[in-house]
């Protein structure tokens, strides 16, 4: 019988973890603007207690948003209830002052792997490239009922990012898959 985070020791375990991991925030929910919101607040707040870097602190808790208003966005538009509207957002620091960012959610397979091929392609431009392609995607006109997701979000993401963004896909049914994607700040 597998341990239940209801007793002590295995929640002890799982403070353990974090801690070793370096893990500030762990969040695997539904969403709500509210407590996107709220979990946003927390984290610049600590982020701005504990470095010098303003700018850092604003670039996290942006990525943060950015990825989970993108689930939560996502979810709707699929309308996915529990469990498969769930987020998954684990944010962490590097023992060297970087933060990572990582988020999950359910995604339709074909979007999934569209997103992991954009992902791909973001990671192989550097600083100047990502930035004209951010000022291209600006200046694109919004065709009416084209996607919303992966664009100027995706693109600032990367910008924002340290390294090239990292992203994975895997298979949960014929039709869904766990999306995954992480963020270097």
């Amino acid at each position: 019988m597998a341990p239940s985070l209801t007793t002590n020791r295995s929640l002890a375990s799982l403070r353990d973890f974090f801690s070793a991991e370096r893990i500030l925030i762990c969040f695997n929910g539904p969403t709500s603007r509210t407590l996107i919101s709220e979990i946003g607040t927390a984290l610049k707040e600590h982020i701005e207690s504990s470095t010098d870097s303003l700018s850092a602190a604003m670039d996290v808790f942006s990525v943060y948003i950015e990825m989970s208003q993108n689930i939560r966005h996502y979810s709707a538009a699929m309308g996915y209830v529990e469990p498969d509207a769930t987020a998954t957002v684990v944010i962490a620091e590097t023992s060297d002052g970087h933060y990572i960012v990582s988020a999950g959610n359910i995604v339709q397979s074909p979007d999934g792997q569209s997103l992991v091929e954009r992902v791909a392609s973001l990671a192989q431009l550097d600083k100047q490239q990502l930035k004209a392609l951010y000022k291209e995607q600006l200046r694109r006109p919004r065709q009416e009922g084209a996607s919303k997701g992966a664009g100027l979000g995706l693109i600032d993401v990367a910008r924002k990012s340290s390294a090239p963004l990292q992203c994975g896909l895997d298979a949960l049914d014929a039709d869904k898959a766990f999306f995954t994607i992480r963020a270097t700040i």
